[in-house]
């Protein structure tokens, strides 16, 4: 016997409901996880702000 599959909230399909369930989820977060996650993004826009790294071709 197939499997029921999960119901889709389709709302969360859109731009606006996934940015809506985006925030819902970080809402949900201990204030630590929030205060890591934001570190974390810090360090990563730190990384890409960098000029690449050169490569001497010898």
């Amino acid at each position: 016997m197939a499997e029921a599959e999960p119901d889709i909230d389709w709302q969360l399909t859109t731009w606006e409901g996934a940015r809506r369930e985006q925030l819902r989820r970080w809402a949900e977060l201990p204030l630590e996880r929030i205060i890591l996650a934001l570190e974390e993004m810090e360090e990563l826009t730190n990384q890409l702000h960098q000029p690449p790294a050169r490569y001497d071709s010898k």
